[in-house]
C-alpha cells in the first residue's frame, strides 16, 4: 500500500483541489471472463489436491459454457450505467451482515508517541488529536487538501466524504470554535464530571453498548429510544458528530493488552459511528473505524496528517511563522476570536455579531425504560463473550525491515507475505488460503482488489529443501509482485466473480436494482439453481481467509491490526518499517503467540542465510596453484612466496599483531580439519605439513549410491575432483614450507583451509 504523504504549504492554496481529479479518473474495467477463470483456477491449485482442482476445472469449463457468458454480458450493460461495477455489491457485503461489528469490521491504528513533553499525558494528547482533526475537516469540506496520488497519478477521493459524519459543522466556512486551550478545558471538565459518578451508574446507564448487539436486536432497541423525545434529541446529536473521542482509563502494560484495547478493550460504540479516536490512561493514542464506506488507506491518510500536524501545533507554540499542514482559523463566532486590525474599530462583522454558540461540555442525559436497562445488561455479557473469545498479540521485530530487504532484491511486501506462509506451515504442516487487499484507488470509485497470496510458486516454496529456499523464495516473491500490479490494475478474480454471483442472486430475486430501503437478497438459494462455478466446494474455500492479511504503514503509525474474518483463522496486520517490521496477530485463540514466535524463528533464519549467501558471494577468491606448482594471488596473479607484496610496515608491535593473528587462523584451520588436538606451536604446524597429502579411499564403493549418482560421476569426482584439492593442498603446503614471513603465511591460510576443507570432504 502506497504510504501517504504530508504536504507542507506557506501559502493557502485554492479551494477545491481536493475532488479536482475525479472527473479524470477511468472507471474500473471489468475483467474477460475467460481470463477470471484462469486467474481463479490458478489461485486454487495450490490449496487443492489433484481430484479436488479436476472438479474445479470442470465446473469452471460448465460455467463458461452455460451461465457464463450471459452473466457476463449483464454485468458489462450494468457497469455502463455505474461510477464502479463492483461498489454496490461491495457495500452490500459488508451491510448484508446482522452479526456486531466488533471484531469484525473494524480495523485500528496505533499510533506513535507523541515526542511533545507537554502531550505525553492523555488529555493533553486528546486535545491534539482534536484539534488537527477539526483542521483536517475543514481543509476537506474546503477543497484545501491536497488530492491523493501515487508515483505522479491521481488517486481517487470519494472514501472522504464518508469519513466523517454528514452534517455540517454550523459556522462559518466550518472553522473551528475553540482553541487548544478551550478544548483541554472541556475536556478536564468532562473528566471531572466523570470522576464524580459510581461505576456502577456507568455501567447501568452503558447505551453505547447497544450498537455491539447483532442488527435485530439493536434496531429495536433504537426504535425505542427514540420514542422519548430526550433520547431522539441525544441520538441526533450523537449521529451528527464528526467523531468520538474515547477517555479509556486503562493504562495497557504490554503490546498485546495495548492491541486489545483498541480493538475491542472498552468499546463502546454507536450506529454509524464512521471514526474514533482513542486516548488511553498514559496517553497512548489511536484510531478505530468502522469499514464499510472507508478503506485503510484513506484513514492512514487522516492518521498521518492528524499526527503531523500534532507536531507542528508544538512548533508553531515555538515560532508562530512555521509552515503548517491545515488552515483552519479560529471562526469568527468564538469566543476567544480576535478581528484583523485591518477591520475598523475591531468590531466584528454583522453576521458574526447574531449568532452565539454555547461550546461548553453537555452531558447527554438519557431517559432508560426497565426493557433498555435490560438490553444494556444482555449487551454487556455477549460483548463481554465475544471480547474473551478473542486472542491479540503483537511483534515488534527490530532485526532488520524494509532497507536489509530491498538491498538484497527482494519486494518487502511479498518478502512479509512468504514469511508468513513459511511461518505458518511451519506452525501447523499446511497451506491455507490467504488474502491481502491491492489497491484500486486510480479508478474512479475504486476500493480493492484481493490477492491470493497462495499460488504454485508459493506453495514450492513453503515445502521445499533448506538447499533450495532462496531461489523458490525469490521465485515466489516475484510472483506475488505481479499479483499485486495485476490487483492494483482490476485484473484479479475475487472481485469480478462475486459481482457476477450478485447478479445471479438479484436475477433470481427479480430485482436486478434494489433500493437501499428493498429486503437484501436472498443469500440462501438452492445449490441447484446456483451456477457450476459458485455451486463447487472451490468457491467457498477461496472465500474462506484463514490468514486475512493487510499492509498498512506510515512512520506516524506504531501498530496496526484487525480481527479474524474466520473462525479457525488469523487476522494479521503489518507495518514495513525502514529497519522493523510491526506485526499485529488476532484469533479466537489459536496460537497466536506461538504463530508470531514462528514467524520471528523464520525472519532471523531467512537473514542468517541471505547474510551467509551474500559473504559467499564476495568473499575474495582464495590464492591458486598454476601449473608450475606456484602458489599465486586470485586478483593479480603474482606469486605469493615473497613476490609482489612489500614490507611497508615495520615495527615488533606490527609483527606481534601480525603473529597472533596467524596462530589463531591456523587453530581455526585445524579445527575445521575435526583433529583431536591442538596444534600450539609452529614447528609442530610445519612438522604436520612436511608430509604429502595422499587421496583418500571412500568408505563405499563407487556404484554405491546407485541409481541415485551413477558409478561413472562418482568416480569422475573422486579421481578428478578431489584429487585437485589434494594436489592444491599439497603445493600451498610446500609454499608456505619456504615462506619467510608471517606475512607470506598469514597469505597462504586461505588456500590451506579451502584445499584442506576440500580434501577431507
Amino acid at each position: 500500500m502506497a504510504t501517504p504523504t504530508p504536504t507542507f504549504r506557506l501559502t493557502t492554496p485554492p479551494p477545491g483541489r481536493t475532488f479536482a481529479n475525479q472527473h479524470t479518473l477511468p472507471k474500473l474495467p471489468v475483467p474477460s471472463l475467460d481470463d477470471t477463470c484462469k486467474r481463479y483456477l490458478t489461485a486454487l491449485r495450490g490449496l487443492q489436491d489433484d481430484k479436488e482442482h479436476a472438479a474445479t476445472q470442470h465446473a469452471v469449463r460448465t460455467f463458461l459454457d452455460s451461465e457464463g457468458p450471459a452473466l457476463q454480458r449483464r454485468l458489462n450493460e450494468w457497469a455502463q450505467e455505474k461510477a464502479s461495477y463492483i461498489e454496490d455489491f461491495w457495500y452490500e457485503s459488508y451491510l448484508s451482515h446482522s452479526d456486531p461489528v466488533v471484531l469484525a469490521l473494524n480495523p485500528f491504528f496505533v499510533l506513535e508517541n507523541d515526542p511533545s513533553p507537554d502531550r505525553g499525558s492523555q488529555l493533553p494528547r486528546a486535545t491534539a488529536l482534536i484539534i488537527s482533526s477539526l483542521g483536517f475537516v475543514h481543509d476537506l469540506r474546503q477543497g484545501l487538501l491536497e488530492p491523493d496520488a501515487v508515483r505522479g497519478h491521481a488517486l481517487d477521493m470519494d472514501q472522504y466524504s464518508r469519513l466523517f459524519g454528514n452534517a455540517r459543522i454550523p459556522t462559518e466556512g466550518n472553522r473551528p470554535l475553540l482553541t487548544e486551550r478551550e478544548v483541554l478545558r472541556n475536556l478536564q471538565a468532562i473528566c471531572k464530571d466523570a470522576d464524580k459518578t459510581p461505576i456502577t451508574e456507568v455501567a447501568r446507564t452503558a447505551i453505547g453498548v447497544l450498537t455491539t448487539e447483532n442488527r435485530k436486536t439493536w434496531s429495536s432497541l433504537r426504535r425505542e429510544l427514540a420514542q422519548d423525545k430526550t433520547n431522539a434529541a441525544c441520538l441526533r446529536l450523537i449521529n451528527d458528530a464528526l467523531f468520538v473521542v474515547c477517555l479509556d482509563d486503562a493504562a495497557p502494560e504490554d503490546l498485546a493488552a495495548l492491541c486489545s484495547n483498541f480493538l475491542c478493550g472498552t468499546y463502546d460504540l454507536r450506529e454509524g459511528v464512521q471514526l474514533q479516536i482513542i486516548v488511553c490512561a498514559d496517553g497512548a493514542a489511536g484510531i478505530n473505524f468502522e469499514h464499510t464506506g472507508v478503506d485503510g488507506h484513506t484513514v492512514l491518510r487522516f492518521a498521518a496528517d492528524v499526527f503531523t500536524e500534532g507536531l507542528m501545533l508544538l512548533a508553531r507554540s515555538i515560532n508562530p511563522s512555521a509552515p503548517t499542514l491545515f488552515h483552519a482559523s479560529l471562526s469568527p463566532h468564538a469566543e476567544s476570536y480576535r478581528p484583523p486590525k485591518s477591520i475598523a474599530n475591531g468590531k466584528l462583522p454583522i453576521s458574526s455579531q447574531i449568532f452565539s454558540y454555547d461550546t461548553s461540555p453537555s452531558k447527554l442525559m438519557w431517559t432508560l425504560t426497565p426493557s433498555i436497562r435490560v438490553g444494556i445488561r444482555y449487551a454487556e455479557t455477549r460483548l463481554s463473550d465475544l471480547i474473551c473469545q478473542n486472542d491479540c498479540q503483537a511483534l515488534e521485530f527490530k532485526g532488520y525491515g524494509k532497507n536489509f530487504i530491498t538491498s538484497h532484491g527482494f519486494s518487502p511486501d511479498a518478502f512479509v507475505q512468504m514469511a508468513f506462509q513459511a511461518a505458518y506451515f511451519g506452525l501447523y504442516g499446511r497451506t491455507e488460503c490467504t488474502y491481502e487487499p491491492a489497491m484500486t484507488k486510480a479508478f474512479l470509485h475504486g476500493r480493492t482488489e484481493a490477492i491470493r497470496t497462495v499460488q504454485p510458486e508459493s506453495v514450492d516454496f513453503t515445502k521445499c529443501l533448506l538447499n533450495d529456499k532462496i531461489r523458490k523464495l525469490r521465485k515466489a516473491c516475484e510472483r506475488h509482485v505481479q499479483l499485486t500490479k495485476e490487483g492494483s490494475q482490476g485484473l484479479g478474480q475475487d472481485r469480478h466473480l462475486y459481482t457476477l454471483y450478485c447478479l445471479h442472486q438479484r436475477q433470481v430475486t427479480g430485482n436486478l436494482d434494489p433500493s437501499p430501503d428493498d429486503p437484501i437478497p436472498n443469500r440462501n438459494i438452492q445449490k441447484n439453481v446456483l451456477p457450476s462455478i459458485f455451486a463447487d466446494p472451490g468457491w467457498n474455500l477461496l472465500s474462506t481467509s484463514i490468514l486475512s492479511t493487510s499492509n498498512c504503514g506510515n512512520p506516524a503509525l506504531r501498530l496496526f491490526g484487525f480481527g479474524p474474518v474466520a473462525a479457525d483463522g488469523y487476522g494479521i496486520g503489518y507495518i514495513i518499517k525502514e529497519n522493523g517490521i510491526s506485526v499485529v496477530a488476532s484469533s479466537k485463540h489459536l496460537q497466536t503467540r506461538q504463530f508470531l514466535n514462528t514467524l520471528r524463528g523464520y525472519l532471523l533464519e531467512v537473514q542468517r542465510i541471505l547474510i551467509q549467501l551474500h559473504r559467499f558471494a564476495n568473499e575474495r577468491p582464495a590464492p591458486f596453484v598454476d601449473h608450475a606448482g606456484i602458489l599465486r594471488d586470485s586478483k593479480t596473479g603474482r606469486p605469493i612466496n615473497g613476490h609482489g607484496y612489500g614490507s611497508d610496515e615495520s615495527g615488533s608491535d606490527y609483527e606481534d599483531i601480525i603473529q597472533a593473528a596467524y596462530y589463531c587462523l591456523l587453530l581455526a584451520y585445524f579445527h575445521s580439519l575435526d583433529l583431536d588436538y591442538h596444534p600450539l606451536s609452529l614447528i609442530y604446524v610445519e612438522a604436520t605439513m612436511s608430509a604429502a597429502h595422499t587421496l583418500p579411499d571412500l568408505p563405499y564403493a563407487y556404484d554405491g549410491l546407485e541409481p541415485f549418482i551413477s558409478r561413472q560421476i562418482m568416480e569422475l569426482h573422486h579421481k578428478k575432483h578431489h584429487q585437485t584439492y589434494v594436489n592444491a593442498l599439497n603445493a600451498a603446503e610446500a609454499s608456505y614450507a619456504k615462506s619467510s614471513t608471517p606475512k607470506e603465511r598469514i597469505a597462504l591460510q586461505a588456500a590451506l583451509k579451502f584445499n584442506g576443507g576440500g580434501k577431507s570432504l
